[in-house]
């Protein structure tokens, strides 16, 4: 006999006994958020300089896609987009101590990495209908070059329809610090990239298609780096754009909110 506590199959979602709903999290996320820019900012990361907020739409649903060469990437970018982010991390960083806690928090959307995960997809997914942003690094680890990206960002965006937003990220190896020494060696550089999104009618989508569509999103990164940091996607020259095509202006027309940028940024 099935327990009287298991809601029926059509009422369970990806987040649990309801749809995933901002207003859950809504207080947290505010509270971590100005801790990231009225502390952490300030003691705990230097940044150097922050270029194309002017890309990142003031509404709507869109995956931002970053490039992981260190533990703060995905956080500092969390902390300075003028919009709240729902990231995709690893579902180990659950279990870390003292810390574990604020990823659950926050709503963070736990990753099983080496398989394919549906249900972290089917979070993105309620996250992404409900008009917000999600955060993701394709390549599924750090590394100081780019590593080949994986093909849940391309599934899940030619999914949703949702644009992707390519972020490089360059200068945070060695941070979170509060050694002078380190501070006085740059701080982080991040540059938002322009909007893109995968032409619609791709119809069946074949592991092939996939490899292709996520190799030309991870180029658009790729772009973004220095030379030193594009790993497998050096060669710009190899980028193609057979599966995506640039988001009209239209789509960026509305002046994008702004916050007061760190007090350490260059």
């Amino acid at each position: 006999m099935k327990p009287d506590w298991i809601p029926p199959a059509r009422e369970r979602h990806a987040w649990g006994r309801r749809p995933y709903r901002h207003a859950d999290y809504a207080a947290v996320r505010r509270a971590m958020r100005f801790f990231l820019r009225a502390v952490a900012w300030r003691i705990l990361v230097r940044i150097e300089s922050v270029v194309g907020l002017e890309n990142i739409p003031p509404t709507g649903a869109a995956i931002i896609a970053i490039n992981h060469i260190a533990l703060v990437d995905p956080i500092l970018v969390l902390g300075l987009v003028p919009r709240v982010i729902v990231p995709l991390a690893k579902i180990e960083v659950y279990s870390y101590p003292v810390v574990g806690i604020l990823p659950r928090m926050y709503g963070v959307i736990p990753v099983r990495r080496g398989e394919f995960d549906r249900r972290a997809l089917d979070m993105a997914q309620e996250v992404l209908r409900s008009g917000e942003i999600v955060l993701v690094a394709p390549e599924g680890t750090r590394s100081t070059a780019m590593q080949p990206g994986k093909e849940g960002l391309a599934f899940l965006a030619a999914r949703t329809q949702a644009p992707i937003i390519p972020v490089g990220v360059d200068g945070t190896v060695g941070y979170p610090s509060v050694n002078p020494r380190r501070w006085r060696q740059g701080g982080a550089r991040i540059t938002v990239g322009a909007p893109f999104r995968y032409r619609p009618g791709e119809g069946r989508m074949t592991r092939e298609r996939l490899r292709l569509m996520t190799d030309e999103a991870m180029y658009r990164i790729a772009e973004l780096l220095p030379p030193n940091r594009r790993g497998v996607y050096a060669d710009l020259t190899r980028a193609s754009t057979e599966t995506i095509e640039p988001l009209p202006r239209v789509w960026l027309q509305a002046p994008s909110p702004r916050e007061a940028p760190p007090a350490n940024a260059g």
